[in-house]
């Protein structure tokens, strides 16, 4: 039984052993939620994606567990452990880090995945991408864009003034990071920038998010960049209503969120869901070791990335592309020192 607060969602998935399947036995895979839950259309979702790659092909079997209550995350993690069914427990999120420093001395026989960060103990696999890169990245094409002059189906920058957003979920460490970066990337474009700052205060209120979206737009920007998960979509309602653009986070959320594509005008993207299928096969393959430690993935393992929103492909300036690719070239040859880390800023 799970801790008070968290759900099954839709029992188990099962994959079929495909060509590439090595293994006999099923390989069994607990999958724990952040605060923002499933159903985010970003970084949720996208380790069950990957989840669901390996399950493509190996003999794996999912449960998803929704635990929205970072208080529980404890409980949960330990019953699940406890229980001895898993081959593996992806835990998403940084928020899971506390409750798994103990859990993982605890449960020394438990294959432990941990998205975003990072516990010393040889059972643990920590991936943790290049969030303040694809953040940078985010900064170039909104500090691109603030000064240029695009008309999309009723949203209009205002290119007279270069002023743009960011709406965090947890003003913390590894958001501040996702702010700061983003501000370095939009000055390092254009060193007069404006760049509004607020943080809603958890990851899944989309309507404190589309409040404070709206009053940066009302104090003139153009272009606003979420971090913050499910909440994010108060962020592209916003932008609607106030026919201004928007930055997605993690995923292509033009994609993700169709309903929004006419406002997204990118992504700072993230590929979790290769880590997520690339661990599976490892714990399926009966190799935790190949993948267990700490694991940062960047720009130069085409891990991160900034994706121009479908709508929008092949519709903006030449000089976004050109930005972007002179950013990230920078980026790798050591040439842009970009603020925080992966894990956060100090």
């Amino acid at each position: 039984m799970l801790a008070s607060g968290a759900a099954v969602l839709g029992g188990t998935i099962a994959g079929c052993v495909g060509a590439g399947g090595s293994q006999d036995a099923t390989t069994n895979v607990a999958i724990v939620s952040s605060p923002a839950g499933f159903d985010d259309n970003a970084f949720n979702d996208l380790a069950l994606e990957g989840l669901r790659s390996a399950a493509e092909e190996y003999d794996v079997e999912i449960n998803r567990v929704e635990e929205t209550e970072q208080a529980q995350y404890q409980s949960t993690q330990s019953q699940l452990a406890q229980s001895g069914d898993y081959d593996l427990i992806v835990l998403v999120s940084y928020n899971h880090t506390e409750a798994l420093t103990q859990n993982a001395v605890d449960y020394p026989d438990q294959n432990w995945m941990l998205i975003n960060d990072y516990v010393d103990e040889p059972n643990v696999a920590g991936y943790t991408w290049a969030n303040h890169q694809m953040s940078y990245l985010a900064g170039v094409l909104a500090g691109t864009m603030t000064t240029e002059e695009l008309d999309h189906e009723g949203g209009s920058t205002a290119p007279e003034t270069a002023q743009v957003g960011f709406v965090g979920g947890e003003d913390g460490s590894l958001i501040n990071a996702f702010e700061r970066s983003y501000v370095a990337g939009a000055e390092w474009v254009n060193g007069d920038v404006e760049v509004n700052v607020g943080y809603i205060g958890n990851y899944t209120d989309t309507s404190t998010a589309a409040d404070i979206a709206s009053s940066q737009y009302d104090d003139g920007a153009d272009i606003v960049y979420h971090a913050a998960a499910a909440a994010g979509r108060g962020v592209f309602e916003a932008a609607q209503e106030n026919g201004r653009f928007a930055i997605g986070v993690d995923a292509d959320q033009s994609r993700t969120l169709p309903d929004f594509q006419d406002v997204i005008l990118g992504s700072a993207v993230k590929y979790i869901n290769e880590g997520t299928r690339e661990v599976a096969a490892a714990v399926a393959e009966g190799d935790f070791e190949s993948v267990a430690g700490a694991n940062t993935l960047g720009l130069e393992d085409e891990a991160v990335d900034c994706v121009i929103g479908q709508a929008f492909d092949g519709q903006l300036p030449d000089a976004v592309g050109k930005n972007l690719e002179e950013a990230k070239q920078a980026i790798v040859d050591g040439d842009v020192e970009v603020p925080c880390t992966a894990a956060g800023c100090e």
